[in-house]
């Protein structure tokens, strides 16, 4: 077996850069020395990496000649793609037509360019021209035109961040508001499993209503609950709970559009009980820090869980709004942090 004798400081390199480097070629030479520094077996390194005796060989002989910066070299040469050819073409067309499958990819590349690849070689060249199989995101109902975005911006920078500012420095308690509909079903979710596993799904479809108030800056919930229906009652009470919190400092709402939030019965509550209420631009969710609030819910009490009955269902929901601020503050302080989603600038899909 080759002797080689390594510093403390050339074993941390190789640590560092079996991770770090870009090239997963270069990770895996380092890897190699970095597991014979550990004075490893051959035959265990080659197990562990899963190359030949002579792979093994030739990167042990590289890093005596160069060390580390030897090992960084890459001097194969293949024959070039191509595809390499076609890249503006097809970077044009799948920019305003983004493939939803691998397989989708490889027709499109071949009607564009004459050229046939495997699945695997189509997938390869997708991640080099630094494309990736993203998310898609949602722009809510008209969001996306021009005029709208530009007014949620102005929004944005002239009401609500200085509002913020205000309720940051204590000159105001400002809270978002808005409605959650919880009905009792089965949410299904991922899960580690050995095999895939099915929960039950109760019967009916009784829903637990909340319209709740979240503390900008406390991450404090407020709420009011029922089984019927969230109107224009409903919001009132949530106001009379608000006004009871003998806050020493003027109260903000920002909150939606809802007709039963907007009705001269709400405005006029609200004027009486002193508390500003500041309506978001239509179609604004994601300006609305408690949504947020919401879908945390669902993944935290509701997604691949099964309640039984209607007074668990409810009491899990209950139990996780209230110690939200408690139990969960370290998850909310990161979830409700002040980052708005802005629409300025982000690609939309025409298709």
């Amino acid at each position: 077996m080759i002797q080689i004798e390594f510093s403390e400081e050339e074993i941390q390199q190789l640590n560092y850069e079996r991770y770090h480097h870009p090239h997963p070629r270069v990770q895996k030479k380092m890897e190699v020395l970095y597991l014979k520094s550990r004075r490893l077996s051959h035959q265990e390194i080659r197990r562990l990496c899963q190359i030949s005796k002579t792979t093994l060989v030739s990167y042990v002989r590289q890093y005596q000649q160069g060390g580390i910066e030897q090992l960084k070299q890459l001097n194969y040469k293949g024959k070039p793609s191509q595809l390499n050819e076609q890249v503006k073409t097809i970077e044009v067309y799948f920019q305003e037509h983004p493939p939803r499958k691998v397989a989708e990819a490889q027709a499109k590349i071949e009607e564009l360019t004459g050229i046939k690849r495997n699945p695997t070689q189509i997938r390869a060249f997708l991640y080099r021209i630094g494309m990736g199989c993203r998310k898609v995101g949602f722009v809510p109902g008209k969001g996306s035109d021009p005029d709208k975005i530009e007014e949620q911006e102005n929004f944005r920078q002239q009401k609500l961040e200085p509002l913020l500012e205000e309720a940051k420095a204590g000159k105001k308690a400002v809270f978002f508001v808005d409605a959650a509909h919880f009905v009792h079903r089965a949410y299904l979710g991922f899960i580690w499993c050995f095999t895939r596993i099915f929960m039950r799904s109760p019967s009916g479809r009784k829903r637990f209503n909340v319209l709740g108030a979240i503390n900008a800056v406390t991450k404090e919930v407020v709420s009011v609950t029922n089984e019927t229906y969230i109107n224009a009652e409903t919001v009132c009470e949530l106001l009379v709970h608000l006004s009871e919190l003998d806050l020493d400092i003027p109260i903000t709402l920002v909150l939606d559009n809802a007709r039963y939030q907007k009705c001269r019965f709400v405005k006029d509550v609200a004027g009486f009980l002193g508390i500003e209420l500041l309506y978001l631009p239509s179609y604004s969710p994601h300006l609305n820090l408690i949504e947020r609030l919401w879908r945390f819910v669902r993944h935290e009490c509701l997604y691949s869980k099964y309640y039984e009955d209607f007074a668990s269902f409810k009491s899990a929901i209950a139990d996780c709004i209230e110690n939200a601020n408690t139990e969960h503050q370290e998850k909310l302080e990161s979830l409700l942090s002040w980052n708005f989603q802005s629409f300025k600038k982000v690609q939309i899909s025409t298709v």
